[in-house]
């Protein structure tokens, strides 16, 4: 498979920019991370550059920490549509060809039918944006245990949402994490939406933690992402127990 460093959470223990230096040298030749917007894109991609790496996800802003996304909130319609803008702007100088989506959490009083409605309305400005550059738009469910209120917190959920936007250029990004934590079986749901599959992230649950800190069966999903054929990326996105170069059993032998 073709596993990728999720920079936001792995190699912690080096500043930022350093880490990209880190993953290359524990073998990878990719790399994500949620918000590259604190950081000059030319400066991002001179890391990238230097080390081989490409970068292959990053996300739409999301606004302040504690929103997680801009996309079902109504009152933020132009924050959004700038912050694709940007996140345009970042893709260009990183070469990266995908995008995350955020969806956003629904607060108290919220009618959730309107605030499907704008994420729809903005999934589908981001996706006709991106469509004329070539670049994937995905969306990622967040399971409402760590998030609750998160408005698409299933990949069920999510496939919903993407056949009602109809565009051509949007899929469903599926974390085995999130998957797991809402108490579903990450192999059944890569094999019931594998049409729609473009990234795919993973964490040990409970926990969040690398491989064989919880309860997930690895072995078992990840011969499952061989079974379906998928060929994209494969990203780790977990919280090292210690030095991350001591976590990655996963890389170097298989889960």
């Amino acid at each position: 498979m073709n596993f990728a460093a999720n920079l936001g959470y792995l190699f912690t223990e080096h500043d930022f920019l350093d880490r990209f230096a880190a993953a290359a040298a524990c073998g990878f030749s990719a790399v994500e991370f949620a918000a590259p917007y604190a950081y000059a894109p030319s400066e991002l991609a001179r890391r990238l550059r230097d080390n081989a790496l490409q970068c292959v996800l990053f996300n739409l802003p999301m606004g302040a920490p504690g929103s997680f996304g801009l996309g079902c909130r109504p009152e933020r319609g132009g924050e959004f549509r700038e912050g694709v803008g940007r996140a345009l702007d970042y893709a260009s100088a990183l070469g990266t060809r995908r995008i995350n989506c955020i969806a956003g959490v629904l607060r108290q009083g919220d009618d959730p039918e309107h605030c499907e409605a704008t994420l729809v309305e903005n999934l589908r400005f981001a996706a006709g944006e991106l469509a004329a550059k070539g670049i994937e738009l995905v969306i990622e469910p967040i399971n409402s245990r760590d998030v609750p209120g998160f408005l698409v917190p299933t990949c069920d959920r999510a496939a919903e949402v993407i056949a009602r936007c109809g565009v051509p250029n949007l899929y469903l990004q599926c974390d085995l994490y999130h998957a797991a934590m809402m108490d579903e079986d990450p192999s059944s749901i890569l094999s019931r939406h594998r049409a729609i599959v473009r990234h795919i992230q993973f964490a040990d649950a409970p926990g969040r933690g690398e491989p064989g800190t919880g309860q997930v069966d690895f072995a078992r999903h990840f011969a499952t992402i061989e079974a379906i054929g998928y060929e994209g990326w494969v990203s780790a996105e977990y919280r090292p127990t210690r030095a991350t170069a001591e976590t990655l059993h996963w890389f170097r032998h298989g889960a």
